[in-house]
């Protein structure tokens, strides 16, 4: 594989950009060999800038869900460029965009458009502190929320403690207002609970996929919810990865489970920039110009992301069967990988829920981070360059979600199976 425009491009941004990249995990630091400079993408493939074709498990990390060009999503792109390219000034688009979330998500009366996940994530944990009086809030390791300061927060002794920062440049006495609990461990929120008696809110993602994939248990999250209200704390669900992916109703259409605040991103945008925070009229109405919550943005809401993220939701809102199609399909990848992985006595894990999908090098369920921590992560790069090496294009890091799209087929997973089985019986033979 020919990979000389890659090496030169890469080679060429680390003098212009930190470590080459502009988001970490692009860096390939986790996995080896050299990333991929894409050029272009279409339906379930991308090329890189040498050419190589690659079948794409990444998806941009989850928007692309009817894949790269769609045709109708990039038709109504283009048209609105057409009419400009940013106003800072409402649209009528913006209002039909808030409306279509409304109906398709239960539980939610007001939405507020932003330009990432980290501003949707951030701005709800704002609005939760605000709106419960009070400053603290739980978050559980290896969950991901965005970059924000009280975020950016491991977990201390026993999950239970307030955290500590885990990046320079997050103030001590700033992270000493989240709490750190176990995912998928209900005694260890109880904990925190118990430990604060301050706690304005919890967010969590249902579907986490930022740890690698690991769902939450129902019972969880239904004792979750519970405990919130027990102890006057809004819940804040983050779908920014599972919203309108997962199924039509994101991870609440998987658990039933409401939220008071939910984060969307990703599938929202229909591959262009865009987030959404939203839930009861009572609570969003604390936002200015209504309240006294500040949240603002200059480019939020601007026509030409509202534009894609309307064809996209509007195209799933007129399509849901292709939900059953998607599921069957990563269950045909991820049963299939298991049953490979079993022939050469290969420890393997996986899940899915519609088409999100994770596998981890690991002889045990993963339920949390310390569980999935003690995955094969050595394991997965080499599974990860052979797969590469045949054009398969998986996310560069054990800890990261897959994604299906809708130009998928049959076909085409039987295909990647076949070199999933070819890159196992190579890796054994060189060990």
């Amino acid at each position: 594989m020919n990979l000389i425009h890659s090496i030169n491009d890469f080679n060429e941004a680390k003098q212009v950009i930190p470590g080459g990249v502009n988001s970490p995990v692009r860096a390939f630091g986790s996995v080896g060999g050299v990333p991929r400079f894409i050029a272009r993408g279409e339906g379930a493939y991308i090329y890189d800038e040498d050419d190589n074709a690659y079948i794409d498990f990444v998806q941009s990390w989850g928007p692309l869900i009817f894949g790269h060009r769609d045709s109708e999503i990039e038709l109504a792109l283009l048209e609105s460029v057409k009419d400009g390219l940013s106003f800072g000034a409402p649209t009528e688009k913006e209002t039909t965009l808030a409306k279509q979330i409304i109906s398709m998500y239960e539980g939610i009366e007001k939405v507020r458009l932003v330009s990432s996940g980290t501003e949707a994530t951030m701005s709800a944990i704002r609005l939760a502190r605000a709106f419960s009086g009070k400053d603290d809030i739980i978050k559980f390791e290896g969950c991901y929320h965005g970059h924000s300061d009280s975020l950016l927060v491991s977990a201390g002794s026993g999950c239970a403690t307030f955290g500590a920062p885990s990046s320079p440049g997050v103030p001590k006495d700033l992270s000493k207002h989240t709490l750190v609990a176990r995912y998928n461990d209900i005694e260890s929120v109880k904990k925190c609970f118990e430990e604060s008696q301050n706690v304005g809110c919890v967010i969590i993602e249902a579907l986490a996929g930022n740890m690698g994939f690991v769902p939450a248990d129902k019972a969880f999250l239904t004792q979750l919810r519970d405990l919130c209200n027990k102890y006057d704390a809004l819940l804040i669900i983050d779908e920014v990865m599972s919203g309108f992916r997962a199924s039509l109703k994101g991870a609440l259409g998987v658990y039933g489970v409401e939220a008071d605040l939910v984060t969307f991103g990703k599938v929202i945008g229909g591959g262009m920039p865009l987030a959404a925070f939203g839930g009861k009229a009572d609570i969003m109405d604390m936002l200015s110009p209504v309240g006294a919550v500040y949240q603002a943005g200059t480019l939020s809401g601007n026509p030409i992301a509202v534009s894609a993220g309307l064809a996209c939701l509007l195209k799933l809102k007129a399509q849901p069967e292709i939900y059953q199609r998607l599921d069957s399909l990563a269950k045909q990848l991820t049963l299939g990988l298991k049953e490979i992985a079993q022939k050469f006595k290969i420890p393997l894990q996986v899940d899915h829920r519609g088409s999100m999908f994770g596998f981890f090098f690991n002889d045990k369920i993963v339920k949390n981070f310390d569980d999935a921590k003690r995955s094969d992560t050595a394991m997965f790069a080499k599974f990860h360059q052979k797969m590469l090496e045949k054009g398969v294009y998986f996310a560069c890091s054990q800890f990261e979600t897959g994604f299906i799209c809708t130009p998928m087929n049959e076909a085409l997973i039987q295909e990647v199976l076949e070199k999933a089985e070819q890159s196992f019986d190579e890796i054994l033979y060189e060990q």
